[in-house]
């Protein structure tokens, strides 16, 4: 993609501003438009009077928002701010999707490249978008790209040399409308052609419906899992590829099943396909800390143990908390559902949980879905579930707030509902951890 003349932007969040910088400073004419300034006539006016090279469309705009079915009817190309920042880096590109471990995935395998003295930032979904990370860094060995299905909808020659899908689970279903077109939103993290002769490296139970979302062309496709018959599989802490142990991740945060067989197997075969020696992998998951408000340990008060899983916002990420918990949990959940199926994950309540402390908009359903496989009290806010789980919770248990829900019916967003799990924590620290009455 050469210099553009125009181009319109849709939405001013970080991307937006981003993807503004980057263009201004190439010499692009470039009209913003937002909702709080704009409304559609005016938009369609915008449209009629200037001709736009491209439409830079920001995360938070779905294909089926007015303006952006204006813009395609008006024959502007829709182009992500993914795709722009990543068409401006000179070198190579790490890119990861999935519907869980992300931020996770990409943090290690950065950290990873960095150790092998490659210089690599994380970008996209990450926080940082990627115009700006190639803009403030021009001289990158490896980009490594946290990629959402949002983004993934307005790529159109965007192609990593590794690429990963780590999972597709039921999310953004509000949005995606189906499984089907869900997964077939991730899939296009492989690009349409074959021609940057990357990297494609997938959970092996997914390949066979991946070949057929993608059609014909044929990819250098890598698996990875907890099965054997993946390239690279996870086992009892030891990761294996070609049939030989070649990582040993017993004793980090990544030696669990769910752990190991996902991010573990599939950030070896990263390693592989970037040339970075497996020990270096390995040594970077042993220094791993962990992100904010993901299984994040808060502290410990009377023998009981805090963790902060606020970015679990669905049931599948709900799961992957209990299961590095143990079994004793009292479990804080709810607020806004991004699906519709609680039974699925009822085997690992009854198995784990002790309690479950319902709060926000989905309180009820979960309560007529899970009460009977386990004790659920409807909280209504998280001060409450908070105050009520940490009077019943005994020696040895742990207290979870791993919501399985998106947090916009009382929260800015998952961060600040974790932050204010916190500071309930550390408000009960301050008073020497006196139970309430």
């Amino acid at each position: 993609m050469g210099t553009l003349r125009t181009a319109l932007i849709l939405g001013y969040g970080r991307s937006g501003r981003a993807a503004e910088r980057l263009l201004c400073a190439e010499g692009t004419a470039v009209t913003v438009c937002t909702e709080k300034s704009d409304g559609l006539p005016t938009f369609v006016q915008t449209l009629a009077h200037t001709h736009f090279d491209v439409c830079i469309v920001s995360p938070g705009f779905a294909l089926s928002h007015p303006w952006v079915c204006a813009a395609h009817d008006a024959g502007i190309p829709l182009l992500s701010e993914l795709e722009l920042g990543w068409s401006r880096h000179r070198g190579k590109t790490v890119a990861v999707t999935g519907s869980n471990g992300k931020s996770t995935a990409v943090k290690w395998i950065c950290e990873m490249l960095q150790l092998a003295d490659q210089k690599a930032e994380i970008g996209g979904n990450y926080g940082i978008p990627s115009c700006e990370v190639v803009l403030e860094n021009p001289d990158l060995d490896w980009l490594v790209l946290e990629v959402s299905s949002f983004q993934l909808e307005t790529v159109r020659d965007f192609r990593a040399d590794v690429a990963v899908l780590l999972n597709v689970l039921p999310n953004h279903l509000d949005r995606h409308e189906t499984m089907e077109i869900y997964r077939r939103t991730k899939a296009r993290i492989f690009g349409s052609s074959s021609l940057s002769g990357g990297t494609c490296l997938v959970p092996v139970d997914l390949l066979p419906k991946l070949k057929e979302d993608l059609g014909s062309v044929e990819r250098e496709w890598n698996t990875f899992g907890s099965s054997s018959k993946a390239d690279c599989f996870y086992r009892n802490g030891q990761v294996f590829c070609g049939g030989k142990s070649v990582m040993d991740l017993s004793g980090t945060r990544f030696e669990s099943p769910v752990l190991g067989g996902c991010t573990g197997a599939a950030v070896a075969g990263v390693a592989q396909a970037c040339g970075v020696p497996f020990e270096i992998a390995a040594e970077a998951a042993r220094g791993f800390e962990p992100l904010p408000h993901r299984l994040q340990r808060v502290g410990e008060i009377g023998g009981v143990a805090y963790v902060n899983d606020s970015k679990a916002t669905n049931l599948s990420a709900m799961a992957v908390g209990l299961e590095a918990c143990g079994k004793k949990v009292h479990l804080i959940a709810g607020g806004v559902p991004k699906e519709s199926d609680y039974t699925f994950i009822k085997e690992i309540l009854a198995e784990r949980v002790r309690r479950i402390y319902l709060v926000g908009q989905v309180s009820r359903a979960m309560y007529q879905a899970w009460n009977e496989v386990c004790s659920c009290v409807e909280c209504g806010t998280l001060e409450i579930a908070f105050n009520t789980a940490q009077n019943v919770a005994k020696p040895g248990e742990t207290i979870l707030l791993s919501p399985g829900c998106a947090s916009f019916d009382q929260f800015r967003g998952f961060e600040d509902r974790g932050e204010r799990f916190m500071a309930l924590f550390h408000g009960l620290m301050q008073e020497g951890g006196i139970q309430y009455e």
